[in-house]
């Protein structure tokens, strides 16, 4: 009886710690993967604007913003970047836009994407990038919704 009594004590002691506990599936305010603490898997986020394609980027040119490393073709891609991130980084921190429509995270692939209305938008792949085609305008405002509500 005794042993019994210590464990239902030990179980209400650590309760309170169990239950305030941060979730421990927290998302990155930036996708990188894993493994990585790169975005955009190393491509430029000026290159989009500035070139209308995707362009890897190189270590010898790199800013951090928002806990993430992004890197840059050139550094004055680098320094255009640093002077005006929200302009440049990818919406939703890079995560999928129609997932994120959904509410859900998904990685967004950097080769998969689209400029609307001056933003960047990242999918999963080809298939996910022609579901958000039907309806960009629809899907976008969902996900600012959805990531709003996410990140507050």
């Amino acid at each position: 009886m005794k042993l019994r009594s210590l464990l239902i004590a030990a179980a209400l002691a650590v309760s309170p710690v169990i239950a305030f506990a941060p979730p421990a599936s927290a998302e990155p305010a930036i996708y990188t993967g894993r493994f990585s603490s790169t975005a955009l898997q190393g491509y430029d986020p000026v290159a989009y604007f500035e070139t209308g394609a995707p362009a890897k980027g190189s270590k010898d040119f790199t800013a951090e913003y928002n806990g993430a490393n992004f890197q840059f073709t050139t550094a004055e891609h680098r320094d255009s970047f640093v002077a005006d991130p929200a302009a440049y980084a990818p919406q939703y921190g890079g995560y999928c836009a129609w997932a994120m429509a959904d509410g859900k995270y998904a990685k967004g692939d950097a080769r998969f994407w689209k400029i609307v209305d001056g933003r960047l938008y990242l999918n999963y792949n080809s298939d996910i990038q022609g579901k958000w085609n039907v309806d960009v305008p629809g899907f976008i405002s969902k996900a600012d919704s959805e990531w709003s509500s996410l990140n507050q």
